[in-house]
């Protein structure tokens, strides 16, 4: 088993698709055997699921994560535990031990900026010449 957990500073990072790190831990016996930091090098959404993938994570502990990003890491087969907080060495022993808290229906609440395009253009103005009659060339 080969554990990542988005890390910063000793704690599960809360935004999957910014981290730039991974603590990895490869678990042999039901311990952790090794650790490590990895850097993400500029991967992001869902391209780290690529990238775990590679380094063959099949589970990953993490804060918020999108939709986008959980569809990648379903389809590369690496088991989500998302909606974590706290240090990144207690998630991974409590997971370890059958007593992670997690959510698993999980997401980022980092992006607030969907739905807010209502179509319409704010920038016309809207009083203008129409309908007071001093745009018109004279005779």
């Amino acid at each position: 088993m080969k554990i990542a957990v988005t890390y910063e500073n000793g704690l599960v990072f809360q935004h999957f698709g910014h981290t730039e790190q991974f603590k990895l831990y490869e678990v042999a016996d039901g311990k952790v055997s090794h650790s490590e930091i990895v850097d993400t090098n500029g991967h992001g959404h869902g391209a780290l699921a690529g990238f775990l993938n590679a380094l063959g994570v099949d589970t990953l502990i993490c804060g918020g994560i999108g939709a986008g990003a959980q569809n990648a890491l379903g389809e590369a087969g690496i088991r989500l535990y998302g909606g974590v907080a706290g240090e990144a060495d207690k998630a991974v022993e409590a997971l370890l031990k059958g007593e992670l808290a997690y959510d698993p229906s999980v997401h980022c609440d980092h992006h607030h900026e969907e739905g807010h395009d209502c179509g319409h253009d704010h920038s016309e103005d809207k009083q203008g010449c129409a309908g007071s009659g001093h745009c018109h060339s004279g005779h």
